[in-house]
């Protein structure tokens, strides 16, 4: 029997940690090893106590133990945690994945019966990734591509900001990689795992990376700062295309020029699910359809979370 687990260093609140948890486990994940990047009373309780989760505060004492000190990076401290469960912990599991809380697989079979047809040779299987539509939990985009010709077709989708845009995402394109266990001294990366140089990963057809990376315009706007500064639109990332301005420098413009009206129309062509994205999105067979059904499965798994007042749903 094929077992394949994953894990995941996660600052969140409760019910985004649960739902994210509960997912896995419903598509049959064997194993989580959960890292909380922040404590989180009203998810530790209910995630010590599930037989098939591991799950360990990132507290100074921990970073002191395992690292000397604590990295100020959240990239540096997800690669450290993610190497150290499959070098230390993912013995009970033949394949693990590293993810974020805003990621979700799905796909059209059991995963498990899938890497059980993997050839032993295969070490490493990739999925890639799908942007929901802000304000939807079925409907995602999927990469156009880009490259010269793929071009026409993201300008067709976002007439305004598409050339600012890899393949039509805001976020990473790379998605997650499954890597097989038991391969040694494995460095895990965020999207990629290392072992006298970068293991080949071969791409997982028909499997989608469901990125919740813009839930909403609100969250989207608070999370807005720390992605200019330090996350996926920071300085120093390459331009989309030639003679280009990379987004750092766009929405950095757009921002002093015209304040949060400025981001709200970007918002509103790039992320905002609308009848309009999704038919300028199908016409180039640019989305896709998952019913992730994350609040009841959630509820499924964790029953005891939804009983307490103070719980947010």
């Amino acid at each position: 029997m094929t077992r394949w687990g994953l894990v995941a260093t996660i600052k969140a609140e409760a019910h985004e940690i649960l739902g994210f948890a509960a997912h896995h486990l419903e598509a049959g994940a064997h194993r989580l090893f959960l890292y909380l990047d922040a404590p989180c009373p009203a998810a530790m309780v209910l995630l010590e106590a599930h037989p098939k989760i591991r799950v360990t505060l990132c507290d100074r004492a921990y970073w002191d133990r395992n690292h000397g000190y604590r990295p100020g990076k959240h990239q540096v401290r997800q690669a450290l945690n993610a190497t150290r469960a499959y070098q230390k912990q993912a013995r009970d599991v033949d394949w693990l994945i590293h993810m974020d809380v805003d990621e979700f697989i799905a796909g059209p079979a059991p995963l498990a019966a899938v890497l059980a047809a993997q050839p032993t040779e295969q070490q490493a299987l990739r999925i890639r990734p799908a942007e929901a539509l802000a304000g939807s939990d079925t409907h995602f985009k999927r990469f156009l591509g880009n490259a010269p010709k793929t071009r026409d077709l993201i300008d067709q989708v976002y007439p305004e900001f598409g050339r600012y845009l890899r393949g039509g995402f805001l976020s990473h394109l790379q998605g997650k990689v499954l890597l097989r266990t038991g391969m040694g001294a494995v460095e895990v990366k965020i999207h990629n795992g290392f072992l006298d140089g970068e293991i080949p990963a071969a791409d997982l057809e028909g499997w989608d990376l469901c990125h919740f990376h813009s839930p909403d315009w609100d969250r989207w706007l608070a999370n807005f700062n720390y992605r200019l500064d330090r996350g996926s639109y920071r300085e120093g990332l390459a331009a989309a295309r030639p003679n280009t301005q990379p987004l750092h420098h766009v929405l950095s413009a757009l921002y002093h020029s015209e304040g949060e009206a400025g981001l709200h129309r970007f918002f509103a062509e790039v992320c905002a699910d609308s009848p309009a994205l999704r038919q300028r999105l199908a016409a180039v067979n640019g989305i896709c359809q998952h019913a992730l059904n994350r609040a009841e499965t959630r509820s499924r798994h964790f029953p005891q979370f939804g009983q307490s007042a103070t719980n947010k749903a």
